[in-house]
């Protein structure tokens, strides 16, 4: 009887299996992420199939967020300007094929004449975002991938509630997993003072119907429509105090002027996700001062967007560069098409430098960008190694004009699963001072030769290429 039973429990098995895998190749889904999840399913039998229930399944083609409150929200703001009239007298044609191509793939307006200013150190960001919290006097907007239960975090706690007590709305939105360690007692004392707290697709007992493995990686903060910021950090004391790998070195970008209805927009869509109400009162879209001349475009992607749209901005980018392009990343682990549009350019003379940490909060992950970075070398790309704590930062600067600051990882996970924001900056002047960043943190790593990476041990090049066939998953 037992081994009829075993017999039946087999077979049943294979046919799951091989019925998921029918599925996982009927959604046409990048080639490298269907191999890495058929490995998974046919070497972790049953553990294998849990995790694709949990983890693997797409939900870009099943709109998360519906596209007509999208473009409810996305019709209030009066300060954008018509991509289609733009003043092309101080940009080069291949920027306006940038803007143009994220308007069309993320419907991402442009605002001109912004202020614009670039924190390299968690002081001085934190700094200046409780500043522009205590000044509120309408609403603070905030969302954060993580919100650690930490001196920082509680100090920012106090703050909102204060804040709220004086009569100033605050909304607030955390992802569910990145913030998981918050505790009762944090929400609680938010809840109480009239704070709005909402978290970003919460874990359910529906394993069939889970959405895990898409996460809200934005980090965005609105205050009064006068002041937003946005970048990659998270808030939590590493930024100030250090972790085991040191001080945390990210970049965040703090805009006044047209450029925060974009990021106020972008909130709004994610705050009716989460609550189900609609917000386009014109008071959260004052009429912007007009300070110098730029322009800046709030990109945003995610499982509710038809296009990659990030990533196609980046390739973009980088494809139309002539001179330079610098990259800071915390995980490097990019998918065929933009592995190729880096290559393609350091292969045409442009000078590619990728900044990456010496030592990732990872450890998968490092094993696998490692196994990425052979090909980038022997295309000329120079690989330096942050040597001075944890390199968290996610920007991007090219050709003394083009500046790309957000929460976008170079990797699949942030290309495809997690919902992110980036700012396209075009502007000599900001592109200026991230060269200038860059080129500081120089002083502070290690160039990567190609010898060196040649000449690693057998048994490192054979952990790192063994990790590199699930970085479609990471």
């Amino acid at each position: 009887m037992m081994k009829i039973l075993g017999i039946i429990f087999l077979v049943f098995y294979i046919y799951t299996i091989i019925s998921t895998i029918s599925i996982l190749l009927l959604e046409n889904r990048n080639p490298e992420k269907s191999f890495s999840w058929v490995l998974v399913l046919v070497f972790l039998p049953v553990l294998g199939l849990f995790f694709y229930i949990l983890l693997g399944q797409n939900y870009r083609k099943r709109k998360m967020i519906s596209r007509k409150s999208i473009r409810r929200i996305t019709q209030r703001p009066v300060s954008s300007i018509d991509i289609n009239q733009l003043d092309t007298s101080y940009m080069d044609k291949h920027f306006i094929r940038l803007i143009k191509l994220l308007y069309k793939n993320s419907e991402a307006s442009g605002y001109a004449y912004n202020k614009i200013n670039i924190y390299s150190s968690g002081v001085e960001t934190f700094d200046s975002i409780f500043e522009a919290i205590r000044n509120a006097k309408n609403h603070i907007h905030i969302e954060f991938f993580i919100f650690e239960d930490d001196k920082l975090s509680n100090k920012l706690r106090e703050l909102l509630i204060q804040k709220s007590k004086e009569g100033v709305r605050v909304r607030m939105i955390y992802d569910y997993v990145g913030s998981f360690n918050l505790s009762r007692k944090y929400l609680h004392s938010l809840r109480l003072s009239g704070v709005y707290v909402r978290p970003f697709l919460p874990l359910r007992l529906r394993l069939r119907r889970s959405k895990i493995n898409y996460r809200n990686h934005r980090k965005l903060i609105i205050v009064d429509g006068i002041v937003g910021f946005t970048g990659g950090v998270n808030i939590a004391d590493r930024y100030l105090y250090g972790s085991e790998l040191g001080l945390w070195r990210d970049t965040v970008v703090r805009i006044e002027g047209a450029g925060v209805h974009g990021i106020q927009k972008l909130f709004l869509i994610d705050w009716y996700f989460v609550e189900q109400k609609l917000i386009t009162d014109e008071k959260y879209f004052p009429k912007p001062q007009k300070f110098e001349e730029n322009l800046v475009q709030m990109v945003s992607s995610g499982p509710d967007t038809d296009w990659q749209s990030i990533m196609q901005g980046i390739a973009s980018a980088i494809m139309s560069a002539e001179k330079y392009v610098y990259i800071h990343t915390p995980y490097f682990m990019p998918n065929e098409l933009m592995e190729g549009c880096i290559q393609m350019a350091a292969l045409s003379g442009v000078e590619i430098r990728l900044m990456i940490p010496a030592k990732s909060d990872a450890p998968l992950s490092d094993l696998s960008t490692s196994s990425f970075l052979g090909k980038m070398l022997e295309s000329g790309v120079r690989v330096f190694r942050y040597m001075d704590g944890f390199l968290h930062s996610k920007a991007i600067v090219i050709d003394d004009f083009i500046s790309i600051i957000g929460s976008t990882n170079i990797d699949e996970r942030s290309f495809d699963q997690n919902f992110e924001a980036n700012v396209f900056i075009y502007d000599t002047g900001t592109a200026s001072q991230l060269k200038e960043l860059f080129m500081n943190d120089l002083k502070h790593c290690k160039e990567l030769t190609l010898y060196a990476w040649n000449n690693r041990k057998h048994r490192q090049k054979l952990k790192e290429s063994f990790a590199r066939l699930f970085s479609p998953l990471m």
